[in-house]
């Protein structure tokens, strides 16, 4: 077992956050808890960080536990570059690589006793080294520069030129690489495009540390934990699976609660009806029954009517008119900022009713895509062309249609002036703004405040075409749910950009993927998308020479050569791959046999015979720094061959 909680309760002033919260988790458990906004979840996090205190209960890790959270790694050196500052996770062993080497020289000049101590020292530090991971450190770093994104300007950005974003993922890059026993990960997704969850997801699935976090991707979620821990109503129940299993148990449990239910209020009314009958005697004997009946009644212990988790929110789309069938038509339209290219030619249409996701790494430009759309900056080129009876409703996901300035109210009535103040009133309690909650400034509001009162006014718009760039930011899982629910139902439009796949599995029925400048389309949802885009990638891989003989017949000779020049690209290519993995199997078994070698240099070290003679010591020893060094060399060249086959 490596954490144990047991009944922690904590409470600010006369609010009740959590009671009685109980959970265990083993050694190479990941585990991921879920509740509404404000259900407590960071409040658990900081007591097992011991941020906070508990009012009661008791939190209990395993002996010399090594815990991991990002929150604990944000003061950085600003004069290291990103390369230098993930490097610095591994400072422990880069200290143990650099008294080995002292070590090593010091041998040439060490005999007798001394030699022996020297020796011992420097076996006991070489065996610590390699199982704590120092001939793969540098590797590790790499993968983790790779995975977060950062590989190319890792060795030249400095940490102080990072936006907050990039801060982030850094935290979580170093807290990666310290390999600490539990990682305590606070919404780790952030901030990180789906090629790069991806990676993490991978990253921890392969990782032996135990892994305990808070996170609104329930895609992310399926995809790593084997326990799912709800907070609801200050209380935990823990269930086996990912967030598909926990949904399917959950429904499961309430079924069985309301069963329970429903038997025990059936019992009690039968129970109060034979004690309403036995007094009804009134004779002294029937008396004493109802009162015993009454007294047994009394000391049941009442089960509390189960209630759907669901947010009353009144988020129903509906249309003014309807559009034509042609409603978008993107031609050829492009992008650029300074010498930075986004997209250089993308085109694409939609029809009515469909609902499709735009996806795509960060940077790429989708964002500018929605904005171009909505003339809200202008394209480098192409054209724009909207359908007939096409209305517009575009949720930005900075706010910016909202106005900080305003209340609530008057974003409403504003926009919507013959609404009256019943109706405004009544729409916003809706969306869970109550009483004088509707008077509250724009600027004060939480993203997810914010998020509602955008939705609010999409809904209000009745337009048949919505535009929405990360809608599901800000929202909590049953939000979440809500909305996908409403856009399911929509007979409308939809367009959108999201890195939620949960939310794109249920939403979408046609990805549009932004890679490369250019756009490809899939028709089907997230998953589908994977599949297709894995194959393509392995159809990729094994171009065959005459691919581009499939042309006109009056282009037959261009098609020919064309064909010939790509065959010859792409034999020169497979060329290149093979040698580089020639190269790459080779020096491996170099590095195998130079290992090989070094151990059994080693033994030869605790030979008695060997360690006897001083002579022959120093020569074993001196063999033992050639190969030792040696081997260095090769797994840096090791190292950069792999990075040269990622690229």
């Amino acid at each position: 077992m490596i954490l144990s909680c047991q009944n922690i309760s904590k409470s600010f002033g006369e609010k009740e956050v959590l009671k009685n919260i109980t959970f265990t988790m083993d050694d190479h458990d990941k585990v991921a808890i879920i509740g509404a906004n404000g259900a407590g979840k960071t409040t658990l996090f900081r007591i097992l960080l011991k941020e906070t205190s508990p009012d009661g209960g008791e939190v209990s890790f395993k002996h010399d536990i090594r815990i991991g959270n990002v929150s604990q790694m944000m003061d950085f050196n600003s004069e290291n570059t990103i390369y230098e500052e993930l490097l610095s996770s591994k400072q422990s062993l880069i200290d143990m690589e650099n008294r080995i080497r002292e070590m090593e020289s010091s041998m040439k000049e060490k005999s007798g006793k001394e030699l022996e101590d020297l020796m011992d020292s420097y076996h006991k530090t070489l065996h610590l080294f390699d199982i704590s991971g120092g001939n793969t450190y540098k590797s590790d770093v790499l993968g983790v520069l790779n995975g977060l994104r950062f590989a190319e300007e890792s060795k030249i950005k400095p940490i102080s030129a990072l936006s907050g974003g990039e801060r982030t993922r850094l935290n979580l890059g170093k807290i990666l690489l310290t390999n600490p026993d539990l990682h305590l990960l606070d919404e780790p997704t952030n901030y990180l495009d789906i090629k790069s969850v991806e990676w993490l997801e991978n990253y921890l699935n392969n990782s032996k540390s135990a892994v305990l976090l808070i996170s609104h991707d329930r895609y992310f979620i399926n995809k790593i934990v084997n326990k799912t821990l709800e907070i609801h109503k200050g209380q935990s129940l823990i269930y086996d699976g990912n967030y598909d299993d926990f949904i399917v148990k959950k429904e499961m449990k309430m079924t069985a609660d309301l069963a329970a239910y429903e038997k025990q209020q059936k019992e009690i009314k039968h129970q109060q009806e034979v004690i309403k009958t036995l007094r009804s005697f009134n004779r002294e004997k029937s008396i004493k029954r109802a009162d015993s009946r009454q007294h047994m009644l009394d000391k049941i212990e009442l089960i509390e009517k189960p209630v759907e988790e669901r947010i009353d929110m009144g988020l129903v789309f509906h249309l003014n008119k309807e559009s034509g069938n042609d409603v978008l038509s993107v031609s050829h339209i492009a992008k650029s900022y300074g010498e930075r290219t986004l997209f250089g030619d993308v085109s694409f249409e939609i029809k009515k009713g469909e609902h499709v996701a735009l996806i795509g790494m960060n940077g790429t430009g989708k964002t500018n895509i929605l904005k171009i759309i909505n003339g809200v900056i202008p394209s480098d080129a192409g054209e724009i062309k909207l359908g007939s009876n096409v209305e517009i409703g575009y949720f930005d996901q900075q706010s910016a249609v909202l106005t900080d300035t305003k209340t609530v109210f008057e974003e409403i009535s504003d926009t919507y002036p013959k609404m009256t103040e019943t109706e405004i009133r009544n729409t916003m309690a809706g969306f869970l703004f109550t009483g004088d909650e509707v008077f509250a400034r724009i600027s004060t509001l939480s993203g997810g405040e914010r998020g509602r009162v955008v939705l609010a006014k999409l809904m209000l718009s009745g337009a048949n075409f919505l535009i929405l760039d990360e809608p599901t930011n800000h929202l909590d899982m049953i939000s979440k749910e809500v909305l996908e629910d409403a856009l399911n139902s929509y007979p409308g439009t939809l367009l959108y950009v999201s890195h939620d796949r949960y939310f794109i599995n249920r939403t979408a029925e046609r990805i549009l993927c932004l890679e490369g400048e250019k756009i490809t389309q899939y028709l089907g949802n997230y998953d589908y998308y994977l599949e297709k885009s894995a194959e393509a990638a392995m159809a990729n891989e094994s171009v065959s020479a005459n691919t581009a003989g499939t042309k006109a017949e009056a282009t037959a000779d261009t098609a020919i050569s064309e064909g010939k020049a790509d065959w010859q690209k792409s034999k020169a290519e497979q060329a290149a791959k093979r040698k580089l993995e020639n190269q790459i199997k080779k020096i491996e078994e170099e590095i195998s046999a130079l290992e090989t070698s070094l151990s059994d240099l080693e033994e030869q070290m605790n030979d008695p015979q060997i360690a006897t003679n001083s002579v022959r010591l120093q020569e074993v020893c001196k063999e033992h720094s050639e190969k030792k060094e040696l081997l260095d060399q090769k797994m840096a060249t090791w190292e950069e061959l792999l990075l040269q086959q990622e690229e």
